[in-house]
């Protein structure tokens, strides 16, 4: 027994849960089949949770005719995914710290997989919004309980190669989501973009339960209730309003502008008494880390226009194209592949180098491609677009998971669960802002290219013959709507660049350890 591999074990007391892959640091920094193991049960969740978001949303409209409703009262079965995801991610830090990570993950399954059942039984657009915010609750707690288990269990010298595992899903789910969903929209039936979470769900829970260690509770952590009443609904009024302002005609809207400000103040009002706070639901001093602060900001610009332009991209397919969903997710797949193939060896990267020699070049990527598409036609090349999306997905390859593991790299001791609650905190406001601000650029640019007489509803809705007359203005605020994408991932790319170009120095004595207790 090595001496790294003896300094972990003694650390472990009976029944402790050390994570695995603890006493394996007398191997060097080789990911082993232990982690490995950790990592497989962490993807099956996130997969599930990621994946049901973009299967759902090819649906949409499909739901809209089941259930004879609107699409402004339907849209609430992706918008209430999204505000319950906002309300309960606050939570999951001190959930993970007071009761441990593994119960959190199972439970989150579990009560996922039980919306995910109900919303197929579903038999009013009243019951199947309501499921689909179960849905969420347990959805919101998925990731960061997935992102803390891997963290822990793989230690700071294999963080980059682990979390580049759960990166591949992290982004094929908006390329893969698209032709599952359509696929069953149209060949099998709507239920089954609900039932198919459940033999994936069945297996994550008994994977968690063989193959994650037993956890160890923190049960001296108190709950701050004045944030949690501060955070979780500001989270939620300001991501109601984004998500309003598409069906409100834009940012002007009383509807829109009261619940963003009544949110804004709740947050400020986090922002304050987080910082006097002797324990806090989320600890805010993680950002006097230039490192982390620095990540954080590059994460949130990278989220809102990338997520954004994940929104832009099948809507051009269908929508200027004339594409099917199936045909719009087949033709986006290229991206997947840049990512599947870049992943890997970013993850890699980061584990040798600091995350500022890597992500700059995924952006750079991003933003080429990004760039290509500003000019995009009516008429452009499926080749040329193909290529250039295999770039994009390249560059996301390349940036995403640096992103997050150079921010918690210098993250150790119980501060990895607070630290990766917040990461997924600013993803998915991030997320939403981009989808919200771009998706109402477009509606605008559209409107003007058409004369005020066009949006994306109505534009959804025209035959051949109408969609090839203005196919090429409509094409062209496609190309408009881009330019405002690249300009976010501009802004990102500069701050990258102040990110460390070597992997920052752990605390004394963590060094020594290949993995931490879960």
């Amino acid at each position: 027994m090595g001496v790294a591999e003896s300094a972990t074990t003694d650390q472990a007391t009976p029944g402790d849960g050390a994570g695995p892959g603890a006493g394996t640091s007398g191997q060097g920094d080789a990911v082993d089949r232990a982690l490995l193991a950790v990592a497989g049960v962490v993807v099956l969740g996130t997969v599930m949770s990621i994946l049901d978001t973009t299967v759902v949303n090819v649906a949409i409209n499909t739901l809209a005719a089941r259930f004879h409703t609107t699409l402004t009262t339907i849209q609430w079965v992706a918008t209430g995914y999204t505000l319950a995801l906002a309300t309960v991610i606050p939570l999951s830090g001190w959930i993970a710290d007071r009761f441990g990570t593994k119960r959190l993950y199972m439970t989150s399954i579990a009560l996922f997989v039980v919306g995910s059942s109900l919303s197929g039984l579903a038999w009013s657009s009243g019951t199947i919004i309501l499921f689909r915010v179960m849905q969420g609750l347990g959805g919101g707690m998925i990731m960061p309980a997935g992102m803390t288990i891997l963290t822990k269990a793989a230690g700071p010298h294999r963080l980059g190669r682990v979390m580049a595992i759960i990166g591949v899903p992290m982004l094929l789910a908006p390329i893969a989501g698209p032709i599952l969903g359509g696929w069953l929209v149209t060949d099998v039936s709507w239920r089954w973009i609900f039932f198919i979470n459940l033999p994936i769900g069945i297996i994550a829970l008994v994977s968690a339960m063989r193959v994650l260690p037993k956890d160890v509770a923190a049960h001296e952590q108190k709950l701050d209730l004045i944030d949690l009443m501060l955070l979780s609904p500001g989270l939620a009024l300001f991501i109601y309003g984004l998500a309003e302002s598409d069906s409100s005609g834009g940012f002007g809207s009383v509807s829109v502008l009261l619940p963003m400000f009544a949110g804004l103040a709740l947050i400020v009002g986090f922002v304050w008494h987080a910082l006097r706070a002797s324990d806090p639901l989320i600890d805010l001093r993680l950002f006097a880390n230039s490192v982390f602060s620095k990540s954080s900001l590059t994460l949130v610009l990278l989220a809102i226009s990338v997520f954004g332009s994940f929104l832009l991209l099948p809507l051009y397919f269908q929508v200027v194209r004339g594409e099917s969903a199936l045909q719009s997710g087949l033709l986006l797949a290229p991206q997947g592949l840049g990512s599947m193939l870049m992943m890997p060896l970013s993850g890699t990267l980061s584990d040798r180098t600091g995350s500022g020699r890597i992500v700059p070049v995924g952006l750079l990527l991003v933003g080429l491609s990004v760039a290509w598409l500003t000019q995009i036609g009516a008429h452009t090349s499926y080749v040329l677009l193909c290529i250039d999306l295999f770039v994009f997905g390249a560059g996301m390859g390349v940036a995403m998971m640096p992103v997050f593991s150079g921010a918690l790299q210098s993250i150790t001791g119980a501060a990895v669960a607070r630290a990766n609650t917040a990461l997924n905190i600013l993803q998915q406001t991030g997320a939403s802002i981009g989808t919200a601000v771009l998706s109402v650029i477009l509606a605008h640019e559209l409107s003007v290219k058409l004369g005020g007489h066009g949006g994306v509803g109505s534009a959804a809705k025209l035959t051949a013959a109408q969609r090839a007359h203005i196919a090429v203005p409509m094409a062209s605020a496609w190309g408009q709507t881009f330019w405002w994408a690249l300009g976010l991932i501009a802004v990102a790319f500069v701050v990258s660049l102040a990110l460390p170009k070597s992997r920052p120095a752990l605390p004394e004595g963590v060094a020594a350890h290949a993995a931490m207790p879960l």
